[in-house]
């Protein structure tokens, strides 16, 4: 495909001379390259979603952005809406035009994506200064990463006795008691929470377990913080 201002030369299949990069075509010879079990039209639309995103991130018009890649506004439209497969040279110009390299098109493509299973009873185990071997901290499994978004954990507690350290932390934290019963400190007051209930609290109020009623205590912990935060683990 073509527009008035982008180049895109023909070769002459039979010539026998070393294939020029610029001169591929589109995102089809990409793709077997690859060796890709994607469709051209899945390629093209990851594409164009790019494109678009990066424009409107610059807060750019249709018009400006196709003029300063030097392709037609059609082109362009074509693109954006995954209708038209661009060739190398013009990916280059709008990944030029967006202030990225061309590999941010395709972000998001057959990239790699952290996963984390654990399984019953493989918790990673974590130990705090004033636990003891009647509290069990598990870690329920994080990805990896300084900025973490969720943090689950799984609190056992089968013995009375001993301090219970108030925690603070970025973002919100939903509990939901598996076994037994507690009340649970939060802002200077304390909640009774029974088997089967749930709370939801902002993570700066100081909170966590003051008094047991019923033995065992088993709670889920989710925190769950601010995308933008750098954390360290800091239990409760």
């Amino acid at each position: 495909m073509t527009s008035g201002r982008e180049e895109n030369p023909e070769r002459d299949a039979d010539s026998g001379a070393t294939p020029d990069i610029r001169q591929i075509d589109s995102l089809e010879l990409s793709a077997a390259a690859m060796d890709s079990p994607l469709t051209t039209a899945e390629l093209c639309r990851v594409v164009g979603s790019r494109v678009r995103e990066l424009r409107q991130a610059l807060n750019m018009t249709m018009s400006a952005f196709a003029d300063d890649a030097g392709i037609s506004l059609g082109m362009l439209s074509k693109i954006e809406h995954g209708q038209s497969a661009p060739s190398l040279s013009t990916l280059a110009r709008l990944a030029a035009t967006a202030k990225v390299p061309v590999t941010a098109l395709f972000r998001g493509l057959d990239e790699e994506h952290d996963l984390v299973i654990v399984r019953a009873g493989e918790g990673h185990q974590i130990h705090h200064d004033r636990g003891g071997p009647d509290r069990l901290y598990q870690d329920l499994g994080t990805l990896r990463g300084a900025n973490r978004v969720i943090e689950p954990m799984i609190t056992t507690i089968t013995e009375r006795g001993g301090e219970f350290p108030l925690y603070q932390h970025p973002g919100v934290e939903f509990l939901h008691v598996l076994d037994g019963s507690l009340y649970y400190g939060y802002g200077g007051k304390a909640y009774l929470l029974n088997t089967g209930d749930t709370m939801q609290i902002h993570g700066e109020v100081a909170h966590g377990p003051v008094e047991l009623v019923e033995l065992p205590v088993r709670f889920i912990s989710i925190k769950v913080y601010p995308a933008s935060e750098s954390r360290t683990a800091a239990g409760g």
